[in-house]
């Protein structure tokens, strides 16, 4: 395990120590930017309480929440404070770009942590590349495909416990990405997604509930 190298330049900052005007809609602001009008019939799904934002998803929705914020960066770190309070509780880290259209909705690569596992997927050069997934939307992928993706994707075994608060730090060199939790490396992969030469928009992606503070977006390049 390597200690978490600090360097780099903060490009953003959020400590999300401020007050919404209203409490039926998501008003997070610092250009910040939610799915809850597209995907949950415009009802509220993060809310800024105690200095932190907690994202939960309405009972109307149908799809997971996307909390976006703009960034630029081609080596860069994310950083934040987040906390778990259910064993299904999963927080995701999406990188995207959305110039580039030879995936769905520029879907780059992805963190997932939970609290048995990290995840790291390549997801341009797997399933949001577009041609693969009309592929699989029609059912008619190869098994050489299928072999292909499965090395798109990698888990490791990292145990949290719900109810506490934990530092995830998700570290873009070139092609590898490296996650720290509490500033010990858990996690990483090396893939040819990752070295998209651009990462312009941080989605913070979560399929039921995740409190999160203190992000921080670094560029390293």
């Amino acid at each position: 395990m390597n200690a978490e190298t600090k360097t780099g330049k903060l490009i953003f900052e959020d400590k999300f120590e401020r007050n919404e005007s209203q409490e039926l809609k998501d008003e997070v602001g610092n250009g910040w930017n939610t799915n809850s009008r597209s995907r949950a019939n415009g009802h509220k799904q993060v809310d800024l309480k105690d200095g932190t934002m907690r994202i939960f998803i309405h009972e109307t929705a149908d799809h997971g929440v996307s909390v976006t914020q703009p960034m630029e960066f081609h080596n860069g770190r994310v950083e934040m404070k987040f906390k778990l309070e259910d064993p299904k509780d999963v927080l995701g880290l999406n990188f995207a770009d959305l110039k580039y259209k030879k995936v769905w909705a520029g879907h780059l690569f992805r963190v997932n942590v939970g609290v048995k596992n990290v995840e790291i997927t390549d997801l341009k050069t797997g399933v949001m590349d577009l041609e693969t997934r009309t592929l699989r939307k029609a059912g008619t992928v190869s098994k050489e495909l299928q072999e292909k993706l499965k090395t798109k994707v990698k888990r490791f075994p990292n145990k949290l416990e719900t109810n506490r608060w934990y530092h995830v730090a998700a570290e873009v060199i070139d092609d590898t990405l490296t996650v720290f939790i509490d500033g010990e490396e858990v996690a990483s992969f090396a893939s040819e997604g990752i070295a998209h030469p651009t990462k312009r928009l941080l989605r913070l992606a979560v399929k039921r509930n995740v409190v999160v503070d203190d992000v921080q977006i670094y560029s390293l390049d």
